[in-house]
Formats: structure tokens, sequence, C-alpha cells
């Protein structure tokens, strides 16, 4: 197996090597090919570790590949830790990027970068699998800066643009704010369990009970919150959101890739990972719960007052990001990366019919100056359609069963402040979804 998951995260890496290198002598239909293949050949075969874990109770993989330094006790490798966890992130992060790539041969079709587009995007492929299927702290910010470096690149791409260049410049600066949070608590991580790899820290999880930091205040709720600062950065939750609706300066392709179902769901993922750490603090899971439901419902109300087509979208995103956050406060971990994956699907689906409309409009955004679409763009519109629906939660969609969940989930926690926490969840799923 080992041999399978290299290849799932080496072939985006190859495609975006040979395209940024050699995209003009390649020429755009042979670089864009090259792309799409790395692409689909890590989703089927993500799809057949799905398969061998989730479906059929694999056993889990864990297994350094090589030492990457050692400094006296401390061995930092390169691993991989396939899980239930992982292989769903796998799909969920490989499907939606085929999609988008095969998306952006007509998005970018006119534009003058379309070759190093194909190679910003593979690249943040391999770096998003870096993430997910790491088993160590080391490789996890890695990746977590990978992801933020090349979204970066992507959020300001048409450089022309002033608002691009500043909105790239905005995320990038942000983001760093939790990334410091997040190095943080990686290295207090390190300070008490004298180990980065995942496995070994969860197993000592116990001997830093008691320990205190600071004068008093618990070490594990001071760990968690530090690693929740780097979540609060990548998963855009108040007040470190003000990244994310400037970042949609970028072409659709990236809002839909990063902004939808990635990038964004990063912080997701690593709380989720770090679930055993998490448990110990019920102080941190109330701070989580808390920031996840303002974030849900204070996105949510400005989202219904946006003009622009990709903003209202941006912050409904924000919004579902306040949603998984609520369920991870609450310990419902499964939930949460139940919604992620649903909400990647359509929230990544209304990006990209956003997209389809503002290139039939001939780039205008403002939802003010649209209408009668319907009978112009049938398949657009069916597709928005759909997304719409599984956003609000209608019954039979899949919104409907990951957000009935994750409201159930807060209902009956016994954690403080959970009452009001499930009242402003519950206001949101009915009133300001339905709106949207």
């Amino acid at each position: 197996m080992l041999n399978i998951y290299l290849i799932i995260v080496l072939a985006p890496l190859i495609g975006a090597l040979l395209v940024g290198f050699a995209g003009n002598r390649l020429g755009r239909n042979l670089s864009h090919s090259i792309a799409i293949i790395g692409v689909t050949i890590s989703t089927i075969l993500s799809l057949y570790v799905f398969n061998h874990h989730v479906l059929n109770d694999g056993d889990i993989f864990n297994q350094n590949i090589y030492t990457w330094m050692q400094i006296g006790s401390l061995n930092i490798s390169v691993g991989f830790l396939v899980d239930n966890l992982t292989s769903l992130m796998l799909v969920v992060v490989s499907f939606v990027s085929l999609m988008v790539h095969i998306y952006t041969i007509g998005y970018m079709h006119d534009d003058k970068g379309y070759t190093k587009f194909f190679s910003y995007i593979s690249l943040f492929t391999f770096a998003m699998f870096t993430l997910v299927i790491s088993n160590n702290f080391m490789q996890l910010f890695f990746g977590w800066e990978a992801v933020g470096l090349v979204s970066y690149l992507l959020i300001g791409f048409w450089h022309h643009k002033e608002s691009a260049v500043q909105a790239n410049l905005k995320a990038f600066l942000v983001n760093r704010v939790g990334d410091f949070g997040f190095l943080l608590g990686i290295a207090f991580v390190l300070m008490f369990f004298g180990t980065l790899d995942y496995a070994e820290t969860f197993s000592q999880k116990d001997q830093i009970i008691g320990q205190t930091l600071f004068g008093g205040v618990s070490a594990i709720t001071i760990v968690c919150l530090l690693l929740f600062v780097g979540a609060m950065g990548k998963s855009a939750q108040v007040p470190l959101h003000v990244w994310l609706p400037g970042s949609m300066e970028g072409p659709t392709p990236i809002s839909a890739l990063i902004h939808a179902a990635t990038m964004v769901t990063a912080g997701i993922f690593m709380v989720s990972r770090m679930s055993p750490l998490f448990e110990l603090s019920d102080f941190a899971l109330t701070v989580v719960m808390v920031i996840g439901a303002i974030t849900a419902l204070f996105m949510g109300l400005l989202g219904i007052v946006q003009n622009d087509i990709k903003k209202v979208v941006a912050y409904s995103t924000l919004s579902q990001l306040g949603y998984m956050t609520v369920a991870l406060g609450v310990s419902a971990y499964s939930v949460a990366i139940f919604h992620l994956m649903t909400h990647a699907f359509f929230k990544a689906l209304l990006f990209l019919a956003a997209g389809s409309v503002i290139v039939a409009l001939h780039h205008e955004q403002d939802i003010r100056k649209m209408g009668g679409l319907r009978k112009k763009m049938p398949i657009t519109y069916i597709t928005s359609l759909l997304g719409t629906l599984a956003l609000i939660g209608f019954p039979g969609f899949a919104g409907f069963f990951s957000k009935d969940m994750i409201i159930e989930a807060v209902h009956y926690s016994d954690l403080p402040l959970a009452g009001w926490v499930y009242y402003a969840v519950v206001w949101v799923f009915l009133l300001l979804h339905s709106i949207v």
C-alpha cells in the first residue's frame, strides 16, 4: 500500500513541476492534459484507498518513510498515517481538484497565464495531500504552510489588479497570525511529550493532565487553544475570517478549490486529528464551540447583504465552517467531517456555477444586474438549484442530513453555553440559509 500512497501524493507534484517548468514548450493542450492526468491518477487511487480502509475496514497504516533530521533523541521523519479520516479527505481533495482542473480548461481559456495556473493548482493539490496524510506535526506544518503559500499565489494570480494583490497579501498575513499560534502549540507539544509523532503523542496524553503553565493555567488547555488559533486562521473563524471574502479576487476555480472544499477545511481536519488532546480540556472545547457559533451566525447575516455573487457564496462558506467548528466543540468529530464532505461538493458546485454566470455576463459579478438567466443557461440553473437545495438543508439532500446531525449533537451536549449555541445554529439553519 505504501507505493499507492506515494503515487497519490507525488502524481500532482510531478504534473505541477512538468507544467511549471516546461509549460510554454509543451503547449496548452499537453500542459493541461499532464496536470489532469496526475490528479486523475490520485483520484482513482484515493477511491481505492477509501474502499480499502472505510468500506472494507482495512488496518490503519502508520509508517515513517525516511528520517528528515535527528536532533538528539528527537527524530523528525516524513511518514504517512492513513485511516478512515485520511481516506475520506484524500477522496474529497482529489475529486474536487479533478473537477476544478477540468473546469479550468474553459474558464481560463483566454488567460495568458494558462499553463502557470494549472501548475499552481496541481501544486496546491500536492500540498493538501501532504497535510492530510502526515503522521507527525512537522510534516503537518509543512503542508499547512505550503497550502498557504500556494493560495497566496493563486489569490493574486491576476496581479495586474491592485485589489487582487491586496487580497492575497491580506490572506497571507492573517494566516501568519494563526500559524504563529499553531507553531507555538506544536512547540508546547514537543516540550511536554518530547516527540512530534501523532501516535507517540496520543499514547502519552494522560501525562499532561494536571500540569500547568503561566501560574496555574492548565497546560493542555493552552496547547489546544494555540492549536485552534491555527485552525481559526485556515478555516476563517472569527476574528481571523477577514481574509476569505477578499480572496474572491482570484479566479473562480480557485474559489471552488481553496475556499470551499480544501484549504479552508484544513483547520477542521486538524482539530479532528487532534481530538485525543482536545477531549482533555472542556474549556478548550467550549471556546471552539462558541467561536464556531459566532462565525455561523454573523457570517450568515453578512452573506444576506452582499451584492457580489462570489462574496455571497463566500460568506455562506464562512457560516458553514462555523457549523463544522460547533460540531468539533461538542466532540462530534465524525459529524463535523461528514458536513465537511457534503459541504465540499455542494459548495464547490455553487462556486463553479457562479463562475459560469460570471463568464456568460462578461465578468459581471453584481447580482443586482442579473436575472432571467434560467432559459438562457438551463444547465447552470439546474446545477445551482441542486447546490442551493443541499446548502439550505432541504430534506433528501446531503446538507439536510449533515446539518441536522450537528444540531442534534449540540442539543445533547452538556458543555456550558451549549443551550445558547443550540438556538443560534437552529436560527441560522431555519432563517439565514432559507433566505440564501
